[in-house]
């Protein structure tokens, strides 16, 4: 079981984020998708990384599952350990998936640059 990065867990204390929403313009987002984002709990972070596709399978990237897609896409975001504190915001398309693999260009865009710039963009 992969662990939650405490600088995450950090964040969403200080700023009281479990369960809120992100709304980021088109022009904002840099996949210019925009994006509709719930964030996740600790619980939900770890169903997903441990239980459901895309989060199996990029957990071995250093990906973090922090919320869910309120469009309708089904495509989480992310954070990547990787990055380390204020690092960046991913959206990881799971239609990109085949078993256990994945093609890391077409599977994975940015959102943010800074995840902490959603605070921006909360509801």
């Amino acid at each position: 079981m992969s662990k939650i990065p405490d600088y995450w867990t950090n964040f969403l204390n200080a700023n009281n984020l479990r369960g809120i929403t992100i709304e980021i313009p088109e022009e904002i987002d840099l996949s210019e998708l925009g994006t509709s984002c719930m964030l996740y709990d600790e619980k939900n972070i770890l169903e997903e990384m441990n239980e459901f596709y895309p989060g199996l399978v990029v957990k071995d990237d250093n990906y973090i599952p922090i919320g869910c897609c309120l469009n309708g896409s089904g495509d989480p975001y992310f954070i990547n350990s990787n990055d380390g504190a204020k690092g960046k915001l991913y959206r990881i398309y799971h239609d990109e998936f085949s078993a256990d693999e994945y093609d890391k260009d077409s599977a994975i865009d940015t959102v943010l640059n800074n995840y902490e710039d959603m605070l921006l963009y909360k509801e």
